[in-house]
């Protein structure tokens, strides 16, 4: 088959697990001997070419994605309305649709591309496939937070007129939704999105030729990956870390985002917290087989989070908030435990308890790597080719 992803970022280009999930899925497909288009954004115009992959990288917008963030707030509402309205983007990508005219083409993340990429899907009648990685098709911002950072129970009149037209935009465009958690599936399905569209809960995937890893327990090492900003909630962890006397711990704490300084400031005096900055590939790969116990907690709806496939896969046991799409993964005392979101007491009292009997993490270590082989990259694309070959 020759399938065409659509996804507003591919690496080298990376701002999260969606564009990696892609570039997965791709060498997993070129592996099984089919053609790949990839349509996504760059600074500049740039068509690449490798065997059995056409990348297109189009400049659409008045500033890349990746530069979002660093934006003031006029040029942000700015970049937003071009996008929903972007004729350029449909032109650019419905004329590469007809050069290339895929038998598939599959949608991810599409903000940067502007949601007329369904438009030009459907003119040309090519079945389409749409996988909701985050909220953006429900909400500006992805990711059902309002701007102090705290969940959105109330949109403002203008989320509601943007959420309104982009509705309309990708309303009843694909043929099947995929949605890596039932959490966020049932999202949409609340927000009366893609009522006509078949859906199917499609997990992420990973690479599950790793072996099981013997810890060690002469230093608990705990791990935070993730951005630096509040909806992540290392603040909380590093409240309930701080908590803890005891000395044979330490926490790392890996990635960028705006909130780094404040934190580094409420870890000052503690020579147990290392930051590490953004690491990735082999690096972060040796991070999760060092670690005993990755943390998440989050306070946001957190999807599906691929630092938890990640950290099972190298038997590293997870503590997590119970929030989102996170308990559809994390089984509370079998591969790792779950807090209530924002809870510091019940964070430190569960790391509190494993510093004490860490032999409690031997049973959760070998349940870990278990639940992992079940997202194994081979069996989501194969799943992926069956829904393909269900549309042509």
């Amino acid at each position: 088959m020759k399938i065409c992803f659509i996804s507003n970022l591919y690496p080298p280009g990376v701002l999260g697990g969606a564009e990696i999930v892609v570039e997965k899925i791709v060498r997993e497909l070129i592996k099984r001997g089919h053609k790949i288009i990839i349509i996504t954004t760059n600074a500049n115009k740039v068509k690449e070419k490798t065997k059995n992959i056409q990348t297109y990288r189009l400049s659409l917008n008045i500033y890349p994605i990746l530069d979002f963030h660093k934006q003031k707030i006029m040029r942000r509402i700015s970049w937003h309305i071009i996008d929903l309205f972007n004729i350029n983007a449909y032109k650019e990508i419905k004329k590469i649709l007809k050069k290339e005219n895929p038998d598939i083409i599959h949608i991810h993340n599409y903000k940067g591309l502007s949601p007329l990429a369904f438009k030009a899907a459907k003119d040309l009648k090519i079945p389409l496939v749409f996988t909701a990685h985050d909220y953006s098709s429900i909400c500006i911002r992805a990711n059902l937070l309002n701007g102090k950072g705290e969940i959105c129970e109330n949109p403002r009149i203008p989320c509601k007129i943007y959420n309104k037209i982009q509705k309309f935009l990708i309303q009843d465009k694909p043929d099947i939704v995929t949605a890596p958690s039932g959490f966020v599936m049932k999202q949409l399905e609340n927000a009366g999105l893609f009522s006509d569209a078949k859906k199917i809960v499609l997990h992420n995937p990973v690479e599950t030729e790793t072996q099981p890893v013997e810890k060690s327990y002469d230093t608990l090492d705990i791990l935070f990956v993730g951005s630096l900003s509040r909806h992540k909630g290392p603040d909380i962890l590093i409240r309930a870390f701080r908590e803890l006397e005891n000395d044979n711990l330490k926490l790392h704490i890996l990635g960028k985002g705006p909130d780094e300084d404040e934190l580094r400031k409420l870890a000052e005096g503690d020579d147990r917290i290392i930051f590490h900055g953004f690491l990735s590939g082999d690096e972060l790969m040796d991070m999760y087989q060092r670690a005993n116990m990755t943390v998440l907690p989050s306070i946001w709806y957190d999807n599906s989070p691929m630092v938890i496939y990640e950290s099972l896969m190298n038997s590293t046991p997870v503590i997590a908030s119970r929030i989102g799409g996170i308990p559809e993964l994390v089984r509370d005392g079998y591969n790792g435990f779950l807090f209530e979101p924002g809870s510091v007491v019940e964070l430190s009292r569960i790391l509190k308890k494993i510093s004490e009997d860490p032999s409690i993490l031997k049973g959760l270590e070998r349940n870990a790597y278990e639940s992992s082989q079940k997202y194994s990259i081979e069996d989501h694309v194969k799943r992926l080719e069956e829904i393909y070959r269900g549309l042509l």
